[in-house]
């Protein structure tokens, strides 16, 4: 591994040095379990002061890449990354990537259901009955009229996880928990107030029922009328804001 230079800033050397470990548990240099070097004996390989190899291993654990314990065998290790401890960074990354870059609501709608929609054929397959039941609970939860705003936001983020949970593939899961929990929030910011819950609850219901029959081509069908009613939605909140600018 490279050495670095003691000109250079101690952030970017702990960046450095975080970045190399990461390459070598990647590439399979390193596997799970398997205790790193010591503090002492990375400051010497790396040529860095042993704080700055801290701030490295620091960043490590924040990416779930390693683990720390204490005692007479304790030390830095390998940590076995799952999908469900990976969400939350993905979810995390996909939230700023949207915030920050001013993705126009159309793109991040064609998005999402273009992902989702991937799922149906695999979730009308292989949906369980808890997937389901979970499925018609949140749909449940929105027909009740004292329910929040908040509240109703969250449960639709719920069902639609649960229809890609449902495709019973974890690979799928993650990469579409930042469309699923990082944009339907943000889209739900933008429609919640012009809204029909009705329309919602209707429209969600027959997904589930699709699922529940295991037709892949109605729940296709259903998702492409959310995706038309949400657009909608979309479309005439921005006119409406546009239309008070001026």
């Amino acid at each position: 591994m490279k050495t670095a230079s003691s000109a250079e800033p101690r952030q970017d050397l702990s960046a450095q040095i975080a970045e190399a470990v990461r390459t070598a548990i990647v590439e399979g240099r390193m596997i799970v379990d398997e205790r790193l070097p010591s503090e002492a004996e990375l400051s010497e390989q790396f040529g860095v002061s042993r704080s700055t190899v801290r701030e490295a291993l620091k960043r490590l654990a924040a990416q779930s890449l390693i683990r720390t314990q204490r005692g007479a065998f304790g030390g830095a290790f390998v940590n076995r990354l799952s999908y469900t401890d990976a969400y939350s960074q993905q979810i995390t990354t996909s939230t700023l990537l949207l915030s920050m870059n001013a993705v126009s609501f159309e793109t991040a709608c064609e998005a999402r259901y273009t992902l989702e929609r991937a799922c149906a054929p695999l979730a009308a397959r292989r949906r369980t009955d808890d997937s389901l039941a979970t499925m018609r609970a949140e749909i449940a939860r929105q027909s009740q009229p004292d329910l929040s705003d908040e509240a109703f936001c969250a449960s639709d983020v719920a069902l639609h996880r649960a229809l890609v949970d449902a495709a019973g593939n974890p690979v799928l899961s993650y990469q579409l928990a930042g469309a699923v929990e990082a944009m339907q929030p943000l889209m739900n910011m933008i429609t919640f107030t012009a809204r029909s819950r009705e329309e919602i609850v209707s429209l969600h219901t027959a997904l589930a029922d699709a699922l529940g029959r295991k037709d892949a081509t109605a729940a296709n069908t259903a998702l492409h009328r959310l995706e038309a009613y949400t657009l909608t939605l979309g479309r005439d909140v921005m006119a409406t804001r546009a239309h008070k600018r001026k």
